[in-house]
């Protein structure tokens, strides 16, 4: 049970921390502006590549007005703001706002926009080949999405190009773990690495060394027939390769 002094102390706490709350909201010259006002400054401090002070103009002018043409695009350049500082944590962001306005808006005109900006969030995720590569696939499907979705776009070439990269980064992920599992004596593992790389990426450009691992794995696993036959594969499809000069020594030795 509190004594009289101490609920005289607890109410006049109590009225400072409001009094001093109601201030601190009231005198914030953000919440003073009207949407129109917060969007101009957010578009100048964008301009000035200030992108965390540009985001607090940007999400007063979304939240007076969110579905106005200023409040689409206020939003909208939250998420160019995360973006353009850069980061992991701002690319996740930008994403997170990128899809907002997609579900939010999704018959946009900047519906093509928004779509590439994701997968370039997610790309920009991206980790090494000998990494996990959850972002690299997420980042595919969204650009194979810009292209299935958006034909017409002016980002599709890039997104074509930047679809190259990421495949040929998973692509390398299957030879590095392929390789490890030979390199443990995990043979199945391995040739099943190797095989689906080669059926899947058919364009990598660098099929004669998961050849060359590959008969290894046939040859360890005792498939020679299979193995027989890989080696010459690569001496047919690859003939200036140094795999073949190393498979030759082999042979030879």
């Amino acid at each position: 049970m509190l004594t009289k002094r101490e609920n005289c102390v607890a109410a006049l706490l109590l009225v400072v921390l409001t009094t001093g709350c109601g201030k601190g909201v009231k005198d914030d010259p953000i919440l003073r502006l009207s949407a129109a006002e917060s969007l101009a400054e957010g578009r100048a401090l964008m301009e000035q590549e200030k992108y965390a002070r540009a985001r607090d103009y940007l999400i007063h002018a979304f939240e007076v007005e969110p579905n106005s043409a200023g409040g689409r695009e206020a939003l909208l350049m939250v998420a160019d703001a995360h973006f353009l500082q850069g980061g992991n944590q701002n690319f996740i962001k930008a994403e997170a706002k990128y899809r907002d306005f997609q579900n939010r808006f999704p018959t946009s005109d900047r519906a093509a926009y928004v779509q590439f900006q994701i997968a370039k969030s997610l790309a920009s995720r991206t980790l090494s080949p000998d990494r996990d590569q959850s972002s690299t696939r997420k980042a595919l499907d969204a650009y194979e999405d810009v292209i299935r979705l958006f034909p017409t776009s002016e980002n599709v070439e890039e997104a074509r190009q930047e679809s190259a990269i990421l495949r040929a980064t998973l692509a390398e992920s299957e030879f590095v773990k392929g390789h490890f599992n030979l390199k443990r004596g995990l043979l199945k593992a391995a040739i099943a690495r190797f095989e689906y790389l080669l059926e899947t990426f058919p364009e990598y450009q660098e099929t004669d060394k998961v050849l060359y691992y590959l008969a290894e794995a046939y040859e360890k696993s005792e498939q020679s027939e299979l193995a027989h036959e890989t080696v010459e594969r690569l001496r047919s499809e690859h003939p200036q390769s140094e795999y073949v000069a190393a498979e030759n020594k082999e042979s030879q030795g």
